[in-house]
């Protein structure tokens, strides 16, 4: 390739066209349309739960599960779950599950950014393709089995602790920074309409912060790694969050209050 400007002249090297990789999907595929703005929040709500660089390499994605007129994201890392679903308009009897990396999740987040057209998705054994108008985006699938999601979702507790999402996050981001900067490790007890947050650090110093929530149960007392929980604290969009924990042991079922399609799960740590 010669390129000349004025007095500037430069060859580069170049190769043949018909090297350039195509991707050709031959399979039988999976085709549905979707609004562009519910694929977003779907993949908003989920994706940030991905493993990064996990041995277990079908952690790094997010599995997408298409069955009759729904689809349903899933991401987690080992320590925590996220779980979105919405509706399509798909008439299938079979249950179609693929793990997309997270190379190929952020990409498709930047480009569906904006707009609100419909978009079609074609999923293959190996490929995912998803068309929004001149653009055609086509990723590769990660080869694996996804861990059974649904064994490890607790049941919903008869006295669920309901609390102002912004109130707790607020509470919980000012007890973190006297957590120790390795564990992120936060106790939490629940008592009669009250919540308090305790953390130390080995410089012992020690933050308490004690909040108001609706909460009727016997009191418990549980760790957690405070910054999985302000994640999930940043993605639920309602004004109120639901927290539904059986026994100390047990993980913490996170419910947006309005709405029931969104589940997030993190599990307990020792402290």
């Amino acid at each position: 390739m010669l390129i000349k400007s004025g007095k500037s002249r430069f060859t580069l090297a170049a190769l043949p066209g018909q090297e350039y990789p195509s991707i050709e999907i031959t399979e039988k595929m999976t085709s549905f349309k979707i609004s562009q703005k519910r694929i977003e929040m779907l993949l908003e709500n989920t994706q940030f739960a991905m493993a990064q660089q996990d041995v277990r390499y079908y952690l790094n994605g997010l599995l997408l599960e298409i069955s009759q007129n729904k689809i349903k994201a899933i991401a987690t890392d080992g320590h925590r779950l996220a779980i979105d679903e919405t509706e399509i308009q798909l008439d299938t009897k079979e249950l179609v599950q693929i793990i997309v990396p997270r190379k190929g999740i952020t990409e498709l987040t930047r480009i569906l950014q904006g707009g609100d057209s419909e978009i079609e998705v074609q999923i293959s054994t190996n490929h995912i393709r998803v068309k929004k108008g001149n653009i055609c985006f086509t990723s590769k699938l990660i080869d694996g089995r996804f861990p059974d999601y649904e064994r490890v979702i607790p049941e919903l507790s008869e006295t669920p602790v309901l609390a102002n999402r912004e109130e707790l996050r607020n509470s919980l981001t000012r007890a973190s920074i006297l957590s120790n900067e390795k564990y992120r490790g936060v106790r939490i007890i629940f008592d009669t309409n009250s919540l308090k947050a305790l953390a130390h650090n080995p410089e012992q110093e020690e933050a308490e912060e004690e909040l108001e929530v609706d909460y009727s149960g016997a009191e418990i007392e549980i760790g957690f790694n405070v910054s999985y929980l302000l994640d999930t604290l940043s993605i639920i969009k309602s004004e109120k969050v639901k927290l539904s924990i059986l026994n100390p042991n047990s993980s913490c079922l996170l419910l947006p209050e309005d709405d029931t399609n969104c589940q997030y799960v993190v599990m307990p740590m020792r402290l």
